[in-house]
């Protein structure tokens, strides 16, 4: 029953938002149900502490569909999520986004740091991070990876966050995202247009900020943040977040979740398991993108030869190699997409539904594959559509090869506990994988 009202809850609020703060059109269909993709993801990204690259043209609500759901995700006044958000311009330093030395004690011999807000909240927004020179994108690495920020000799850690960085197009005031920054994220979405008609109403709509602003609250949580030693004291807060909490009800009617509810949600949403289906679909994938038959497996630096025996696969389309955060991303967000279904298991419909979104920023594809896909009719940005279209190649060859995959990886099982069959041969890369993993190849 908990997890039911939990789930109502969290349904709740991405109708209010949608119907008040963020206008959108579906443009996402999971189990027969329409949805907007970058709000559900983001609001799935706020609930299970994950990080999303919102990407788009100006002025289309990517910061400020961020700055909502984390406002009533985790009972935040706008005006903190203000003080707290980074953002990415050339003369960002180390200082501004995680923390700057205490003046008076460093007079007096003692090594202090003084926090930012930005690396104490457990909501992380980054606004325009392509604005940030890749010289000082390595800034941020660690502390998106596992919420740890380091200065001086001191460390601060977030036992609970969530991260969002917004990106507009390319321009000459942009540069590029390294790989490595990029693989940190779990998700890409476009904050999309939301056409002429919603657009018109936008216009002349009054601002809906002063909703979830409350000067104060605003001031309690800055001065509790402020005060607060090395940064730990977020548990200290619950009393302002539940004040907050009640303005907000009070004024929308919206039940927000404590700190203590978010922690049962994310229990519940990482106890689903996966289907055999699922999980044989997510290993067909992961092995067109990593496996190389010439060289053992995807690099970078290596470049398939024309006319290889597995043309017709992924792993001749990509130039570069799955990280192992790939299937983590892939995992935790169908796990998410089959908590808000109501769904008693992951199946191969949130694989399928969450796979474009985790690849599309991941993914460096051949020159000649982006061009093809570039000449299509589409509804996305590039990118996301050549990481949907590669997720539809997989599972129609997971669908046409479903029963003796499901066959041969249970004949692999049993060879694993030491029955003696023959494994059957098969062209897909996967076949090739296991014959590895059971000492039958090279590996």
């Amino acid at each position: 029953m908990v997890v039911q009202e939990h789930r109502s809850t969290i349904r709740d609020m991405y109708t209010f938002i949608s119907e008040r703060l963020y206008f959108n059109r579906p443009d996402m269909s999971i189990q027969g149900e329409s949805a907007n993709a970058t709000l559900l993801l983001s609001l799935l990204t706020a609930l299970i502490g994950g990080k999303a690259l919102i990407i788009g043209e100006p002025g289309l609500g990517k910061t400020t569909a961020a700055e909502y759901i984390c406002s009533l995700l985790y009972c935040l006044p706008l005006g903190v999520l203000w003080s707290g958000g980074v953002s990415g311009h050339p003369e960002q330093t180390e200082e501004k986004i995680v923390g700057r030395p205490n003046l008076g004690k460093l007079n007096q011999g003692e090594e202090v740091v003084v926090w930012s807000t930005f690396a104490r909240l457990p909501v992380k927004i980054v606004d325009e991070i392509n604005r940030l020179p890749e010289t000082k994108q390595s800034l941020i690495l660690d502390g998106l990876e596992r919420g740890k920020w380091e200065y001086l000799n001191q460390n601060l850690i977030n036992d609970e966050f969530c991260l969002f960085a917004t990106a507009n197009y390319q321009d000459q005031g942009t540069n590029t995202l390294v790989p490595p920054l990029l693989d940190r994220f779990d998700v890409v979405v476009e904050s999309k247009h939301p056409g002429a008609n919603i657009a018109s109403l936008i216009g002349q709509a009054a601002s809906h900020e002063p909703l979830l602003r409350h000067a104060d609250s605003e001031q309690a949580f800055l001065e509790a943040l402020h005060h607060s030693p090395n940064g730990h004291a977020l548990s200290d807060l619950d009393p302002l977040y539940q004040r907050f909490a009640r303005v907000v009800h009070e004024r929308c009617g919206v039940v927000m979740l404590s700190r203590q509810e978010r922690q049962v949600v994310r229990q519940t949403i990482a106890s689903l398991e996966m289907t055999l289906e699922a999980n044989a679909l997510l290993r067909m994938a992961l092995a067109e993108l990593s496996f190389c038959c010439k060289y053992g497996q995807k690099r970078s630096s290596d470049v398939c030869d024309e006319g290889c025996h597995y043309t017709g696969y992924l792993c001749y389309e990509i130039r570069n190699c799955a990280s192992n955060r790939l299937p983590a991303s892939i995992y935790r967000y169908a796990q998410a997409l089959a908590w808000w279904c109501g769904s008693p298991h992951v199946d191969v419909e949130h694989v399928r539904t969450i796979l474009p979104y985790a690849l599309a920023h991941r993914a460096q594809w051949r020159e000649s594959y982006l061009v093809a896909r570039d000449r299509e009719r589409r509804q996305e940005p590039l990118l996301i559509h050549a990481a949907r279209y590669a997720t539809a190649l997989v599972l129609q060859r997971f669908h046409e090869q479903r029963h003796e995959l499901l066959a041969h990886l249970g004949t692999a099982a049993r060879i694993l506990d030491g029955e003696a069959l023959a494994f059957p041969q098969g062209d897909h890369p996967l076949y090739s994988e296991i014959r590895r993993d059971l000492g039958l190849e090279l590996a």
